[in-house]
């Protein structure tokens, strides 16, 4: 039995969906005839009180199709430190766009609206960027599956308002903040003026991520999608397995919440491990202790034929996710214990 936690997108259709991949209807999307494209776009649209929708291949183009719309050359984006749109994005912002990011210095991947608010550039100093953008990643990758206080995500629509700038959320994990904050998807349609979410992490899809928006936004998102190689054609069979994965995998989130949680306890006893971040959904990342090679630590669980992820500095993780079972749970729970 292999034990794979290195990330949520290892995760692979079940039967059913499958099943419904095969049998979709499709049409050819560059046209905007793929029907089953069409119904998830239409969906998604609709259940986060947005405009428009449009199918991507991957969550890092949506992403950089999102930046692309809000932005000129030589401006820049407010994001924060660790976010996934400067370090796991390959610099697609400055290749892509042409723009840099203003970093800030937050807490697990948040910042607040006083500190966003400090990092924008005034508009009539020309030696410096122009500020266009605040980007925000909920839950945050790097910052351990953290969810953001929705109140200070509208205290920064209003920086966004005042300073008339973009507002753009990068979900890929959101649906993991809804089900872990008991929110719901209009909350953040009335708020942000883009939003990307992954259909391929929590919700088990083998691709696929969609970015909505108001309806003059997105005028251009099809022509960008477009130069960035992300025009397909009988999309419909991937676009299945996103209207599956809605109606049979958004719930079930609370188990990866609960299993992550309860690998986080039982690591927190443990000798080895300095600190544990806090978990709210279903990211698990730990230290190990200044004596711990985390390469050896690595290839000790490698053997057992468990698989996380190193992030360098000691610091190591572990996503829960669809294909992780119980009785996975139940092995490494007790290997753990056993260490």
């Amino acid at each position: 039995m292999i034990i794979d936690l290195r990330s949520d997108t290892v995760t692979k259709p079940t039967k059913s969906m499958l099943e419904a991949m095969l049998t979709a209807e499709v049409g050819d999307d560059v046209y905007k005839e793929d029907p089953t494209v069409n119904a998830l776009e239409k969906r998604l649209a609709n259940m986060f009180g947005m405009d428009e929708a449009l199918f991507f291949p991957t969550g890092s183009m949506a992403n950089q199709a999102a930046l692309k719309l809000h932005t000129n050359p030589g401006e820049q984006v407010i994001c924060d430190k660790y976010a996934h749109i400067y370090n796991y994005e390959g610099g697609g912002a400055s290749f892509n766009s042409g723009i840099s990011c203003k970093l800030v210095d937050g807490h697990r991947g948040m910042f607040t609206a006083e500190q966003a608010e400090a990092s924008i550039n005034p508009p009539d100093f020309y030696h410096s960027p122009l500020t266009s953008l605040i980007a925000v990643e909920n839950t945050t990758n790097k910052g351990g599956g953290a969810c953001w206080d929705f109140e200070e995500l509208k205290k920064l629509r209003k920086v966004a308002d005042t300073h008339n700038l973009g507002y753009h959320l990068d979900g890929a994990r959101l649906w993991n903040a809804l089900i872990a904050k008991d929110e719901n998807p209009e909350q953040y349609g009335e708020l942000f003026d883009t939003i990307s979410v992954c259909l391929s992490k929590g919700l088990g899809c083998p691709i696929g991520s969609v970015l909505m928006g108001n309806k003059e936004i997105m005028k251009g998102a099809i022509r960008v999608r477009k130069i960035l190689g992300g025009g397909m054609r009988q999309v419909g069979y991937l676009a299945a397995a996103g209207l599956y994965a809605l109606d049979n995998h958004f719930e079930r989130l609370t188990e990866d919440h609960k299993k992550a949680k309860e690998i986080g306890e039982v690591l927190s006893q443990l000798n080895q491990i300095k600190k544990v971040e806090p978990i709210e959904t279903n990211i698990v990342i730990f230290e190990l202790n200044d004596d711990i090679d985390e390469t050896q630590f690595l290839n000790i669980l490698k053997d057992k034929n468990i698989h996380i992820i190193g992030m360098g500095s000691n610091k190591l993780r572990m996503v829960t996710h669809l294909d992780y079972t119980d009785q996975m749970h139940k092995k490494l729970l007790n290997l753990l214990s056993a260490f």
